[in-house]
């Protein structure tokens, strides 16, 4: 896949997929949460599963994290589930966005140039 097969502002390198367990979003509530994150830049895709009570998000970790959805799932009256798999994961997710968003930003250098000694002396 390329960049342009994904949504604006989301770049394949950096593209992400969580799975969030939730607690306590009710099916009015539901649609305005997944209409809510979905008008976010960055975001590739959203949905929720009724039967399992998850929240797919696939994203751009350089633009968005999880404190995002967080705030967003708070503000419909809905939390995360409090199970410890549910804070394992959520702690790798964010040390992986975090680690996303580090390298995006992160401008590599190379130094192919011969050295200045070097430079006249080449024969052309």
């Amino acid at each position: 896949m390329t960049d342009l097969d994904h949504r604006f502002g989301v770049k394949e390198a950096n593209l992400v997929v969580r799975y969030l367990k939730l607690e306590g979003l009710t099916v009015e509530n539901k649609d305005k949460l997944v209409s809510s994150i979905n008008q976010i830049i960055g975001i590739n895709s959203v949905s929720y599963d009724e039967s399992a009570a998850i929240l797919k998000v696939a994203y751009d970790a350089s633009h968005c994290d999880l404190d995002l959805f967080e705030r967003l799932i708070q503000a419909q009256g809905a939390e995360l589930a409090q199970g410890i798999l549910t804070r394992v994961k959520e702690g790798f997710y964010k040390y992986v966005d975090q680690n996303v968003k580090d390298n995006a930003e992160h401008d590599p250098y190379c130094n192919n140039a011969l050295p200045r000694a070097l430079a006249g002396s080449r024969k052309r």
